[in-house]
Parts: C-alpha cells; structure tokens; sequence
C-alpha cells in the first residue's frame, strides 16, 4: 500500500526519487508489521512524516540545543559513557535516542547498532526500526480504533506537533483508498484458547496465511 505517489501525497515537495526511495525502503517492513490497512498505514505515515520533517531528515540536526546538551549523562536513556549524548543523538523516521534504545532495537532486528549508531540513519534500517517500534507499542489497535491521539501520545508521550501530524493524517487518508473490512479469523493457541489473529502473515497447521491489502485472505497449504 505504500507507494511514492503516496508519500508524494503527504509531502509534495519531495522529488520523484526521494518519493520512490522512502516507499522502497517502507512498504515491506510494514507489511510485515501488519501496516496494511487504510486506517494503519494513513497513521503510520503521518507520524513517519512528522517525525522526520516530511521525511527530508533521517538524523537530528545538532546544535547542540540546551536539550541536545541535556542527553549527556542521562541514565534513563543509557547515556553513561562520555560523549553519549551526541553519538546516540536521534536517528531514523521515529528518532531513535540513547544508547539503551539503540542496544534495545539492534538486539531486536539483530543488527549492530550500538557499535555503529550511523545504521539507524540508513533508509533501509530506518524503516524497519519505525516498524519495529509500531509494533512494539501495539499501534495498529489504535489505529484500527481510530485513536491518533493515542498514538501520538505513545511516541512523543504528549501531543507536541498534533496539528502537523493531524495534517498529515487527513493527507493519507483522502490519498488511500477504503480498505476492506479486514476478516476476524480465530487461531487456537497452546492453552486452547481461541486468539484474534492480528493479520500478519503466519503458518496454521500447516497451512500460511495471508491477508492483503485489500482485505483479500489466502490460505495455502505448506
């Protein structure tokens, strides 16, 4: 669902071939994230493009300000060797911040981020990082639940930047087209309950699941 047509939608500043390389480097991290649907991708994106300065910046421009100056030292972050501050400073579509973040989503995606924080600047990387971080705070039940606020407020932990973002938003959506409903399969988990399957590609007994874009379902034996 992710296209350049469509980041062009929300940034039409962006050339022809940023559009295209930010599509490129999204739109398989976030079908794999389940960010497949109108209401989750058209969230997923707005908050992608504010973060990020409608997707022209993939690095913390550095001043230093007195709050960049305020990463150093900071325990809560990881920040404890000197330097910290500006060798973790915030990298990505959703800022990655501190030395505990970048050991905490290189461990994740199995990449060596804390030895070479430079990674999370990569488009590639970026991409799976804000699909990692999606799916890690469970945002596609927000979206799906038409929360935007909690969804802002999961990733800023406030509501800084909410008219941009909502801006972006209103923007996604009149480019994206009605999704179909998306079917509620049940799948039987090892206590024999049943589970709602959350519509990412899986196996069943033996058989993979599939759900499209367009609310399309495939079931095909292994």
């Amino acid at each position: 669902m992710i296209t350049a047509d469509l980041i062009r939608a929300l940034v039409p500043t962006l050339s022809a071939t940023q559009a295209a390389q930010v599509a490129a480097a999204l739109a398989d991290p976030a079908t794999r994230a389940g960010i497949t649907t109108r209401a989750r991708v058209a969230a997923f994106l707005a908050q992608l493009a504010h973060e990020s300065a409608g997707f022209r910046y993939l690095e913390e421009i550095w001043g230093p300000t007195p709050a960049q100056r305020r990463y150093e030292g900071r325990a809560d972050l990881g920040n404890t060797q000197p330097g910290d501050g500006y060798r973790f400073r915030g990298r990505g579509w959703i800022q990655l911040t501190g030395r505990h973040n970048y050991r905490t989503y290189g461990a994740l995606l199995g990449l060596p981020l804390e030895a070479q924080p430079d990674l999370a600047a990569q488009p590639g990387t970026a991409a799976r990082i804000a699909c990692a971080y999606w799916a890690q705070r469970k945002l596609n039940a927000l979206a799906d639940a038409g929360d935007f606020e909690g969804i802002t407020r999961r990733i800023n932990g406030g509501l800084n930047g909410l008219p941009d973002r909502e801006a972006y938003h209103r923007r996604a959506l009149a480019a994206l087209p009605e999704s179909a409903p998306v079917p509620r399969v049940f799948l039987r988990d090892m206590a024999g309950e049943n589970v709602l399957w959350d519509g990412k590609p899986t196996v069943y007994n033996d058989t993979r699941l599939t759900l499209y874009p367009d609310g399309a379902l495939q079931l095909e034996r292994e």
